[in-house]
Order: C-alpha cells, then structure tokens, then sequence
C-alpha cells in the first residue's frame, strides 16, 4: 500500500514565489497548513462549503473564489419529494469576496439580498444564511456547528507539481442543529442523524480537471461514522483525500479508489472500491443536482447524486464496519477553468 508523509506541525502551503512548498506535502488530522496563495492568476482556486444533512433534507451554502469570478451558490433538498431547489450569485473578478488561508478563521459575505456568515466559535462554527428571493420565498437559515474536542479531519495536499497543487481540508461527522425557513415554512434539522460537512479548499489548479468526491455521515449501530472518497483528480500525485472517521478518530487510506458509474445514467448504482477492500461500498442515489455553465473559455459541469451507501470499510485497526443506508452523496465533476 502506497505510503503518504503525516505531518504533525503548522506549516505555509507556498514558498515566496508562489510555488508550492516542498515541506508542505502530505497529511494530517487537523489543519495544519496556512494557504498562502499569491501571484498565478488565474489558476488560484478558494473555496468553503458546508452542507449539513439529516435523514430527510440536506441544506449547503458555498462561497468561492476563482480568481476571475466569485460564486455563492446555497441549494436545499427534500429528500421524500425528491426536490432541489439551488441559487447562485456571481460576482465578477470575486469582488466582495474574501477568504481567509487558515480553516479556523470566519468568512463573511453580503451583497444585495444575500449575505452568509461562518463564524468561529469556541465549540465549532456557527453558520448563518439569507436570501431575500429564494425561488420566490425569503430563506434564512441559522446552524450551530459542534467541533468535538479531539475530533480528527482529512486534511491533505494534492501535489501535482510545484506549480500547481491543492490544500484540501474534508471535516465530516459534526453534529448540527438548527433551521432553514423559506417563507412560511421550516425545516428543522436536529436528533442523532444531523451533521454537518465541511469542504475546504485552497490551491493552484491545472485548466482541465476531472474528480469524483463522496461524503456521508450518521450514526451507524450507535456509533458515528464519516466517509470522505475521492477519485480521479488525485491520481499518480502520490497522494489521496481518501479516508473514514470512526467515533471522531480518522483512518487514512492511501490507495487511489475505482469508481464505476454510469455517465448515461447517473441514477443507476455507483460501485466505490478499494484494491485491498478497505473501501468496498455500492452508492444508491435517490436524486440528482446539476449544475452546469459554459462561458467559452470556462465550463463546468457537475452531477452531484445524493443517496445512500451501502457495503463495508476496514479501519487502521482491522476492524470491519459494516454500513447501511449510511446518507450522504456522490459527485461527478468536469471542468474547464
């Protein structure tokens, strides 16, 4: 099994000219890494996404960066009516965007009728959104984010060379409560099965790239599980974002998954697997989101499937956890920026 650096120290993702910093590669169980991005525009990408999920409904706000465009994108989702429903903001050259190098520091945006706020608290993050005009309702959301004492994330570097790279911090299992209020409706999100998800991202990114990315977390025969697997985008870097958080402590798995899904039919089951079956997991998904842009020079294209996992995982201790009906998602994701 491929062997990857755990780095146990603060460390700066660059070095002065921008380059990625050789002592900077590898992971660890907490962010470790100030991202000090500069110069290389436009390949410069930031971002901070939250989703938080329950059993029933999923709520994700993101802001980012991309060195030419700014995007705050918030959607919600009914699981049982299989509906989604998604805004998005784009502010040119990001303006009224700023976001900070280190995970644990706030983000604030307002512009208009939307604003988000994602606060440090001393137990974890408190997040707030609103938006004047949510598909013809206002939306105002208001979560409090738990950070366990001890709780471990995945936190690694992709080095694809010293000129471009990628600082990913993957933090799933967080408990979670609060409400979404469109209008005259509210959804709550509290009890045992409500997490919250962070994806953190900072780097410098090739102008085509591909990846997959799956999360999930719940309770799971009273224990708490989280997954976070990725494919593709980090393959012959040495280096994966893959691994599970078992009761707040992470197993990192270094071996680079197989996806099989079907592009004509994102619907029908996806199959996520480990050569050594340390990850042996069949995804159902239950509704798809679609977002997707082209601008000439800049396209995207996402299927972000939400649904449930089924199958197996192996722990750094060799236990077998077995997982069922474990909610959570899975993505497919091409992009020329």
């Amino acid at each position: 099994m491929p062997t990857e650096t755990e780095l146990t120290g603060p460390v700066d993702l660059c070095l002065r000219n921008g380059r990625l910093n050789p002592a900077a590669i590898g992971w660890s169980r907490s962010p470790l890494h100030t991202c000090n991005l500069h110069g290389r525009w436009p390949r410069k990408k930031r971002w901070n996404y939250w989703a938080v999920t329950t059993e029933t409904h999923l709520f994700s706000v993101t802001v980012s960066d991309l060195d030419y465009a700014g995007l705050v994108f918030v959607y919600v989702a009914d699981f049982a009516a299989r509906r989604l429903q998604e805004v998005t903001r784009i502010m040119p050259l990001g303006r009224g965007i700023a976001l900070p190098d280190t995970v644990e520091a706030a983000v604030q945006f307002a512009a208009g009728e939307v604003r988000v706020d994602m606060t440090p608290t001393p137990s974890g993050t408190s997040l707030a959104v609103g938006i004047g005009d949510f598909h013809g309702r206002p939306l105002v959301a208001q979560f409090t984010i738990t950070d366990p004492p001890g709780h471990e994330s995945l936190n690694v570097v992709i080095p694809w060379d010293e000129k471009t790279y990628q600082f990913t911090s993957k933090q799933n299992t967080l408990p979670a409560h609060g409400r979404v209020t469109l209008g005259e409706e509210t959804i709550l999100f509290q009890g045992a099965q409500s997490f919250a998800c962070l994806d953190f991202g900072r780097g410098v990114w090739p102008r085509d790239c591909v990846w997959n990315w799956g999360s999930a977390s719940g309770q799971q025969d009273g224990r708490t599980i989280g997954l976070n697997l990725g494919g593709q985008w980090t393959k012959g870097t040495g280096y994966t974002e893959n691994g599970v958080c078992l009761d707040g402590r992470l197993t990192k798995i270094s071996e680079e998954l197989s996806w099989g899904y079907d592009r004509s039919d994102y619907e029908r089951p996806w199959r996520i697997t480990a050569p050594s079956g340390a990850v042996d997991l069949t995804f159902s998904p239950f509704l798809e989101r679609v977002a997707a842009s082209d601008l000439g020079l800049v396209k995207s294209e996402v299927h972000q499937m939400f649904g449930r996992y089924d199958g197996s995982v192996i722990t750094a201790g060799g236990e077998t956890i077995t997982v069922t009906d474990l909610v959570g998602w899975a993505e497919d994701h091409v992009a020329l920026w």
